[in-house]
């Protein structure tokens, strides 16, 4: 059946770390349903596919299918560019009515999406739109390995990127469907603990439960669609924001898990924050993130994640406030709404972070980062 010209092409991406039944999840997809008109997208950071091999050497399935396997890189980032124009091509075939992509277990779906965002913005229409992101989370992994683990300290060492833990928190946090899968591994209270963590993050997205990938293809190809705003408005960072400036208490749920939001205009010292981290954590803390500042750098946001035992602090971006008052003038014309939260000695510098923690002492983390405040 040809489809309508005028008509985009649906893009399912499928994410999740390395090992949480992706492939698993794909194979499932296509033993179990009519693959006319569909195209895949397999993307593999080797410089060998496996995944694109794996699911043609066990499915036959896929003589109905069109596959194009980008590897030796990610669609995040240094493949980007490639996907996209891959994507537009696969939605000029008039055989193709809907494209299912396979992320590497390393890619950052918010950038995946970003690309469809600047696509849109391009002056020939792109003919694809991203119609939903599912994540594939590993339910015995995160507890064993985040939930279960997290009274243990901090790593000694705070790494410049971002670590496993937090990548599976990001994909968690960016998406409109969870297959919580591997749930066969866990007890039911344990399966339980689990989904009410993920909640904390990532309140909005549907939350399918199941053990080897077997899901209905249903809610797959015409499963909860993605909105990029309200994705973004549902992250644990804004729903804590929100609930911060309605100054309402978060609440708690039947594990104890509540949040909220730090927030202080003054610098840190880093000296202090380190050693805060590295020696005086809180165990009770399952995941923070956020933007903060130190005293030796005025110019750099710096973005904060933990995640259980893991931390990391990289180099964001620039604070507006640094800017050349050329520049400055600049943002403030294009976008007004950062005069709203402008102080006249900080400009937009500020440390805010969000909290998520289980049963732990607000007051006594409150003082514990006040200790890392540099004393004008």
């Amino acid at each position: 059946m040809n489809k309508n010209v005028n008509k985009k092409t649906p893009v399912i991406l499928i994410t999740g770390y390395l090992g949480s039944g992706k492939t698993t999840l794909l194979q499932g997809l296509l033993e179990s349903g009519d693959n006319s008109g569909l195209a895949l997208v397999i993307n593999d950071m080797g410089s060998v596919n496996v995944d694109g091999k794996l699911i043609k050497s066990e499915d036959s399935s896929l003589e109905t299918a069109k596959m194009v396997e980008l590897q030796n890189g990610c669609i995040c980032c240094s493949l980007r560019e490639e996907f996209m124009n891959q994507i537009e091509e696969l939605s000029k075939d008039q055989r193709v009515e809907k494209i299912l992509v396979e992320a590497s277990g390393i890619s950052n779906p918010a950038s995946i999406a970003e690309g469809f965002l600047l696509s849109d913005e391009e002056p020939d229409s792109s003919g694809v739109y991203l119609q939903s992101i599912i994540t594939v989370v590993d339910a015995d992994r995160i507890y064993y390995e985040f939930l279960d683990e997290m009274e243990e300290p901090l790593n000694e060492e705070i790494e410049e990127e971002p670590d496993i833990i937090n990548l599976v928190m990001d994909q968690i946090e960016f998406c409109s469907t969870i297959i919580l899968n591997k749930c066969d591994l866990l007890t039911p209270v344990k399966t339980e603990q689990v989904i009410s963590t993920i909640k904390q993050i990532q309140p909005e997205a549907e939350i399918i439960q199941t053990a080897w990938g077997k899901v209905d293809t249903q809610l797959i190809f015409n499963g909860r669609e993605f909105d990029y705003d309200r994705v973004m408005n549902s992250s644990s960072l804004q729903k804590a924001l929100a609930r911060e400036k309605q100054l309402n208490d978060s609440g708690t749920d039947d594990y104890g898990v509540s949040s909220f939001v730090y927030e202080e205009r003054r610098a840190f010292d880093r000296e202090s924050f380190m050693e805060l981290l590295e020696n005086n954590y809180p165990e009770t803390i399952i995941r923070a993130k956020g933007y903060i500042w130190f005293s030796d750098d005025s110019v750099h946001a710096q973005l904060f994640e933990q995640a259980g035992k893991n931390a990391s602090i990289s180099e964001a971006t620039s604070w507006v406030a640094a800017l050349p008052n050329e520049e400055k003038e600049e943002i403030f014309q294009n976008y007004p709404d950062v005069l709203e939260d402008w102080d006249e000695i900080y400009g937009d510098r500020l440390n805010q972070i969000v909290f998520i923690g289980r049963n732990y002492d607000r007051e006594e983390l409150i003082k514990a980062l006040g200790n890392c405040i540099l004393e004008n």
